[in-house]
């Protein structure tokens, strides 16, 4: 099993920043991607951004230009750096991660955080 603990939620003003983290533990094999989905009351839930093993990353639209996400290999963790918070991005965030083991791939989910942007 594999277990994702996710820490950095909160209730911020507009303008303002948060850091979550998310580190993955237990019978890890090789984590190809890590990432961040997120979901508000009565919408799906959506990607915000992902980063391959290697580096690369993909982010939403919505939080290009506001949002940083990065990694540590050898911590097997993720994090994602909000600045610039809008209300709009309240929801909460699921951290999430894909692991290859034998040829197959696997998708692992945290329980998810709630941030919250309000004055």
């Amino acid at each position: 099993q594999v277990q994702l603990v996710e820490s950095g939620g909160g209730l911020v003003q507009p303008g303002g920043s948060l850091r979550l983290s998310c580190a993955a533990s237990g019978s890890i094999g090789s984590i190809y991607l890590m990432g961040w989905y997120r979901q508000a009351p009565g919408t799906q839930r959506e990607l915000v951004a992902y980063i391959t093993r290697g580096g690369s990353t993909n982010y939403a639209d919505s939080v290009k230009g506001r949002f940083t996400i990065s990694r540590d290999n050898a911590k097997n963790t993720v994090y994602l750096q909000m600045n610039s918070l809008k209300p709009e991005d309240t929801a909460v965030y699921y951290c999430m991660t894909d692991i290859v083991n034998s040829g197959f791939t696997t998708r692992y989910w945290g329980q998810g955080t709630q941030v919250t942007v309000s004055s």
